[in-house]
């Protein structure tokens, strides 16, 4: 397990080995980034890090639009070891709850929905659903991006079910509808951006800072 000032000193030096392995999230900006992010570094005293991108949106952290956490690879830390995380990671991905729910798709892995939520709080800092959700904003974010598909296409093909449903995650993380990201690019700005509150559920971080 890392500790704050390991992640601290490798996200100084914005070492790309530990590109996935944590996020940086900033208290007073509300947003989280990748720790080879090239913004202007915040202060230590700001900063707590998180083992997943799910982690620090369930902390209610956005992620930066420069950087794109949220498409960040897993930690290899323990992708391959944690087998039954990185099966139930590959059928998330596969859409298992995007209509599905997390008791059916335990029953898949072989295991209890309360363990499985201890594995992805273990290794992820955050809940299946939550991930779920971070995985389908990235695909709709992708599309809306990448393709001139209509709102509701998005929406279906990203795993909502609904654009109104998409439209309120897009809010609820970004403080915006997904129509106002249409047209940036992968580099666009996106840090500066206040947050207005955080959700009351909050994973632990890595070590904070004594």
């Amino acid at each position: 397990m890392l500790d704050f000032e390991t992640c601290n000193q490798a996200r100084l030096r914005r070492d790309p080995a530990f590109d996935g392995v944590f996020f940086v999230a900033v208290d007073t900006t509300g947003v989280y980034c990748r720790p080879v992010c090239r913004v202007r570094q915040p202060l230590t005293r700001n900063i707590r890090f998180y083992p997943s991108a799910a982690g620090a949106e369930q902390a209610g952290y956005r992620p930066c639009l420069r950087c794109r956490p949220e498409t960040a690879p897993f930690c290899p830390a323990w992708n391959g070891t944690r087998s039954t995380v990185e099966r139930a990671l590959k059928l998330i991905e596969a859409g298992a709850l995007d209509e599905g729910s997390v008791a059916a798709l335990s029953d898949r892995l072989g295991i209890g929905p309360r363990h499985m939520s201890r594995l992805f709080a273990e290794h992820l800092g955050a809940s299946p659903i939550q991930v779920a959700q971070t995985l389908r904003l990235q695909r709709a974010k992708r599309l809306i991006s990448d393709t001139r598909l209509a709102m509701a296409d998005v929406a279906a093909q990203a795993g909502f079910g609904s654009v109104r449903r998409m439209n309120a995650a897009f809010r609820k993380l970004y403080g915006r509808p997904p129509s106002s990201l249409r047209g940036r690019g992968r580099h666009a700005a996106g840090t500066a951006d206040i947050r207005n509150g955080r959700q009351k559920a909050c994973p632990r971080p890595i070590n904070t800072a004594p």
